[in-house]
């Protein structure tokens, strides 16, 4: 029997320290910068923010709002809640599956290598399907509602994670024992945190050529036209580039949503996609639209609220 992995271990109680003392400083050190107002991109034209000619905008970052880091924690502390309160399950699930594995990797460092990087790659599929459909949407929405982008914004993390664990499940059939399988995941959660700041402008290209950078994911969290649905990448942004939905840093990112969530609540931050998604299913009639007010492309609606919307 694999050894069964701990809900919580030194790395994840390190965790905590670690993101007050880096917040702090980053706090601190954009207050050193040139910053720029939250909403200052509000009246710019989607040919304004899309415009692909170079040079590429100069970064100048947005900072912290004390109202959107608090939620941002308790997005957090909820994460962390929900996880711990599923992670037997999880568990059990995962354990079952690899007792029934297709393959065995006897080699304990190949075996790790192979489970972080295949991880990597199923959190990409997995991160494009949150985008791509309403479900999955309905638990993504979460870590994009801040307009903010600072190391706090890398802990507004969904309380509905179970919408996705599915997409990782094959690689317990694989050979990956469940304790190499919760390490990579960790890890590459933990890399993504990083990454989430304006205190760290365009780094070399070759690193900038094969990881997931802070300019990267800046993109990511953009609301300009040219920016949404690209850069899914956790660690190694080739997979975007191999996939075609990679995009560069050029223009000054809007970031949030296209529909902005006007509140601080974390509960209705936490599940406000998931009660439009209810309320679609209630007044649409036939059960065709009701399936696809679920199930189908994000930002999908029939044809007549698309003409009474023209």
């Amino acid at each position: 029997m694999d050894k069964k992995p701990l809900p919580l271990d030194k790395v994840d109680l390190a965790s905590g320290p670690l993101f007050i003392a880096t917040m702090l400083w980053e706090a601190q050190a954009l207050k050193k910068l040139p910053q720029r107002d939250v909403d200052d991109l509000d009246e710019a034209t989607d040919e304004e923010l899309s415009d692909p000619s170079s040079p590429a905008d100069p970064l100048v970052p947005v900072g912290y709002d004390a109202a959107d880091t608090r939620t941002s924690l308790l997005m957090l502390a909820g994460n962390v809640a929900v996880n711990l309160a599923l992670a037997g399950v999880y568990g059990r699930i995962t354990n079952k599956l690899y007792a029934h594995r297709l393959v065995t990797i006897k080699n304990p460092a190949v075996s790790f290598a192979v489970s972080f990087v295949a991880w990597d790659f199923l959190y990409y599929w997995s991160h494009r399907w949150q985008h791509e459909r309403r479900l999955m949407w309905a638990n993504h929405v979460t870590h994009h509602s801040s307009r903010h982008y600072n190391l706090s914004t890398a802990l507004r993390q969904p309380w509905q994670g179970y919408l996705t664990f599915a997409v990782h499940t094959p690689m317990p059939l694989l050979g990956m024992p469940p304790h190499h399988i919760a390490k990579a995941g960790q890890l590459n959660l933990l890399y993504q945190y990083w990454i989430h700041t304006e205190t760290i402008d365009r780094l070399p290209k070759p690193i900038e050529a094969v990881f997931n950078t802070p300019s990267h994911h800046r993109v990511h969290h953009g609301a300009n036209p040219q920016y949404l649905d690209k850069n899914y990448a956790g660690v190694w942004i080739i997979w975007d580039k191999l996939f075609g939905t990679f995009e560069p840093e050029v223009r000054r990112v809007k970031y949030g949503l296209t529909k902005n969530v006007e509140t601080f609540n974390p509960v209705k931050v936490g599940y406000h996609e998931t009660l439009d998604i209810v309320k679609d299913v209630i007044r649409r009639p036939g059960w065709r639209n009701k399936l696809r007010s679920v199930f189908g492309r994000t930002g999908w609606r029939p044809d007549d609220e698309l003409e009474t919307a023209a």
